[in-house]
């Protein structure tokens, strides 16, 4: 499940309760109420498309990063293959000391 589905669900909880406790019977004789109901509906819509529009920006932004990542690779093998390498003896090293 990624990022943006787990806040997703998490906001949709929240509704939920939040609109669970102000549907109660006993609030209905409280005259500010609905207003209430209304304010939290909206500013709950707000937080669902500022969620989405972040969700879509870090999408499109690893997007990029994956495509720059590429792009470099397949200009400079070598240079992967030369730090691949370096890392590897690095790695085998520390091992082979233990």
């Amino acid at each position: 499940m990624s990022a943006s589905n787990n806040l997703e669900a998490a906001a949709a909880d929240i509704a939920s309760d939040v609109r669970g406790v102000l549907a109660s019977k006993d609030l209905d004789s409280v005259p500010h109420i609905k207003a209430l109901r209304q304010r939290i509906d909206t500013k709950l819509a707000i937080a669902r498309e500022l969620a989405a529009e972040k969700s879509k920006l870090a999408a499109k932004k690893a997007r990029e990063a994956a495509s720059a990542t590429n792009a470099y690779a397949h200009d400079e093998p070598w240079q992967i293959a030369g730090a691949a390498l370096a890392v590897g003896v690095l790695v085998g090293l520390l091992l082979g000391r233990r």
